[in-house]
């Protein structure tokens, strides 16, 4: 144990001295913060930040709007556990208005249709403030959208931060079920060879023939759209890189002489690759481990891209860049450049972390 941390600890000091490595792990832990408290951070945090106004819909970043919100007793909260993993339902209904007037007990708003048309409505101050006219002045507000609305009239800003979640629980998920997987069937064949390697690594050669985005392809249609549905099917063309990797360190290690000394002491199979090759095989394996997280992220917002992925309204950045990709042609390409530059900077991260941790693990 004394031994491991010690190498843990040296691990740690050679990874601080790769700069670009730090700085993806800063990036990753960024994202991370987001996604836990995504619902506290963004500035809509309504379920799956869908508050639609089509009538600012497609606007650029840092446009500004102003509203009259008027209470909505149809929804509820649902407590402070429920704000922050699932959002709170919308308690305002919003208009958005050009200008207002208030003479006595009637309000009357200018409507916003679009840039050139208004419609003149009224309202009763009474109604609206549930009889309390001071309250006036806090349902009118004005809003700044950071990063503009999507073609819904939705805050993109908002959406990129809830739609972290959903890129880094597909990146954790698929990784998961990948290592357990290839670490299982890696550990398996190059432990015993024999006819069990001869099955294991037939198996890995067919599945490593198809290519990836086809049997995704092939897996989501079996498996159904969905959420998890995705997760799984991505996780389950991953496990071929990690299982060659393992395969590979275990025929190294298990000639070696601590491994020997183990079979002398009668310690059984299990054991010894549980408790004595694994532990020396990590390294590598964080390293493809980290690889991988970037790939499950790209193929995640391909599927989602090709509408088979996350179904609406759940944020995704793969399936933002599917509902404003026609923009990149007209009057606005943000829209669809912003999350395509968010999946860019993330994959990134863990790529700079993974060449981080290949160059850290690497004894020579």
């Amino acid at each position: 144990m004394e031994q491991q941390f010690s190498y843990n600890r040296l691990l740690w000091r050679k990874l601080k001295k790769n700069k670009a490595a730090i700085a993806g792990m800063i990036v990753i832990a960024c994202c991370i913060f987001m996604a836990l408290f995504a619902y506290l951070i963004a500035p809509d945090n309504t379920p799956n930040a869908d508050l639609q106004t089509v009538e600012i819909q497609a606007k650029k970043p840092g446009y500004t709007q102003m509203f009259l919100r008027i209470p909505d007793a149809k929804n509820s909260s649902t407590g402070w556990l429920g704000n922050i993993f699932s959002g709170s339902p919308a308690q305002y209904r919003y208009i958005p208005i050009s200008a207002y007037k208030v003479s006595g007990n009637d309000l009357t708003v200018e409507k916003f249709v679009d840039d050139d048309t208004s419609v003149t409505q009224h309202y009763n101050v009474n109604a609206i403030t549930n009889n309390n006219p001071s309250r006036l002045s806090s349902l009118i507000i004005t809003k700044k959208y950071w990063l503009g609305t999507d073609a819904y009239g939705r805050d993109i800003l908002s959406r990129l931060i809830v739609g972290t979640r959903v890129s880094l629980a597909v990146g954790l998920i698929a990784l998961l079920i990948s290592l357990t997987l290839g670490i299982l069937l890696g550990a398996l064949a190059g432990y015993y060879r024999g006819w069990v390697d001869e099955i294991i690594v037939w198996f890995i050669n067919v599945s490593w023939s198809i290519p990836t985005l086809l049997l995704v392809f092939a897996i989501s249609m079996a498996l159904g759209k969905g959420f998890w549905q995705i997760f799984i099917a991505v996780g389950l063309t991953m496990w071929v890189s990690v299982a060659r990797l393992v395969r590979g360190q275990v025929i190294a290690v298990k000639e070696q002489e601590f491994v020997l000394a183990a079979r002398a002491l009668g310690f059984t199979n299990s054991r010894i690759i549980v408790k004595h090759i694994l532990p020396n095989i990590l390294g590598p394996v964080m390293v493809i481990a980290a690889g991988n997280f970037a790939t499950a992220i790209i193929v995640e917002a391909g599927l989602s891209f090709l509408g088979i992925g996350v179904q609406a309204p759940t944020p995704s950045w793969g399936l933002m860049i599917k509902e404003n990709y026609n923009f990149i042609i007209t009057h606005n390409p943000m829209l669809a450049l912003i999350p395509g530059i968010a999946i860019m900077l993330l994959v990134l991260a863990f790529n700079l972390l993974g060449n981080g941790l290949r160059d850290a693990v690497d004894v020579k």
